[in-house]
């Protein structure tokens, strides 16, 4: 996971030290409870037939796969279908906002077990945070009790950035500069006991979207809550920028005179936005926002616009057709047949820790480069066998 995993005292799942071991995980994982023979796990990995015989047994041994029932042939005897475990592992999300923490615990397919909320005081001291931050984690693992005896792989922790998810290290936090070169990462896992990744609130969600979804289309996850940021999944990966930066959606200058914002500049979209909400003019907080979506499509020319966030849910109607009333506009004046359709992601701030907990798994299930911290590779897309994973032999030969 990361550089303080080992110790930390991180659960591992013994199976999972293979790189094509992960990738017919995954493909389990995704075929859900209906399963998937081994014939099509050959097919879509691209893996010999034998290979995924010696995979499907290995992850039955470890209880991460098991018999899901028989499928009709097309010919032969009636083929075996196989499903993931979910309750095999489990990890945490951690959702760290400037006044309220909220923790969920989920099971290898990314659903939801426990859920929790607790205020926080993200401007307190770093050890009453993470004292918090700590008890969180104890309590949602208390509430399954099953975890006693399954792994628990990690701890995914996102809060607002900028910050350096490699490194686990906050950079100055929006309104909170106290927190410049923090190494949160790794004062957390020591206060766990367990792996920790750290990442941007927005970028978590947008992973745990593309991560459900997985239709590889690009789209801008925005956040609306105590902040405004955004979470950007370009060809089909999670896009953090070469520093880690991308997605401050938030600090894009509309009003060169505007208010002050609390990263320093003046009439920031989040600023503007934030005050109109503030006062109860929803629609003008809605346009504003608009404002800046339509500008981020114009630079991005993305498929879709998800809204997200506490803020945004308490008026979801009223910001929906405030921002894609902006939207529509601006492709009638550029002549667009079709303008980018403005979803909702639901569920308030819960995307975000959901998120957070899958920055730990998917790694786990041969997305390598899209957990906070691992090194920049894989994507969101499915990956084919044959790559050779650091320290462990080949399962088998990939095809070509």
């Amino acid at each position: 996971m990361n550089s303080s995993s080992s110790r930390s005292g991180g659960a591992n799942l013994p199976a999972l030290r293979h790189h094509n071991a992960s990738l017919v995980l995954d493909l389990l994982r995704v075929a859900g409870e209906q399963g998937i023979s081994r014939l099509e796990l050959a097919e879509r990995t691209g893996l010999t037939p034998q290979a995924v015989s010696k995979i499907t047994a290995r992850l039955r041994a470890e209880g991460l796969a098991a018999e899901a029932g028989r499928r009709v042939s097309t010919g032969g005897k009636p083929r075996t279908v196989l499903r993931l475990v979910p309750d095999a592992g489990y990890a945490v999300g951690l959702h760290l906002d400037r006044d309220e923490l909220t923790a969920v615990l989920v099971d290898l397919a990314g659903t939801p077990v426990a859920t929790r909320t607790a205020p926080l005081d993200l401007g307190a001291p770093a050890p009453e945070v993470l004292t918090t931050a700590a008890r969180a984690v104890q309590t949602v693992r208390a509430d399954v009790p099953r975890t006693a005896d399954r792994p628990v792989l990690g701890v995914g922790a996102a809060l607002p950035g900028p910050l350096d998810h490699r490194s686990g290290v906050l950079h100055r936090v929006t309104g909170f500069p106290g927190w410049n070169g923090y190494p949160l990462r790794d004062a957390l896992a020591e206060r766990t006991g367990m792996p920790v990744v750290v990442d941007k609130d927005t970028n978590a969600a947008a992973l745990g979207i593309a991560l459900r979804e997985r239709t590889g289309a690009d789209f801008a996850y925005l956040h609306l809550g105590t902040g405004l940021g955004a979470g950007l999944v370009l060809g089909g990966s999670l896009h953090r920028g070469a520093r880690t930066g991308a997605g401050e959606f938030g600090h894009q200058t509309l009003q060169l005179d505007g208010p002050p914002c609390g990263c320093g500049g003046r009439g920031c979209v989040e600023a503007l936005c934030l005050a109109a909400a503030a006062r109860g003019d929803i629609a003008e907080a809605a346009r504003v926002l608009g404002a800046g979506v339509a500008n981020l499509v114009g630079l991005l020319d993305i498929d879709r616009v998800v809204l997200g966030g506490r803020t945004f849910a308490a008026d979801e109607d009223a910001y929906v057709s405030g921002v894609r009333a902006v939207i529509e506009e601006r492709a009638r004046r550029e002549g667009a047949a079709v303008p980018v359709p403005v979803t909702v992601a639901g569920g308030g701030d819960r995307p975000v820790a959901e998120g957070a907990a899958q920055l730990v798994l998917a790694p786990l299930f041969g997305r390598a480069g899209e957990g906070g911290g691992q090194e920049e590779r894989g994507r969101v897309g499915r990956g084919r066998g044959g790559e050779e994973y650091p320290g462990g032999e080949r399962d088998g030969a990939g095809a070509g």
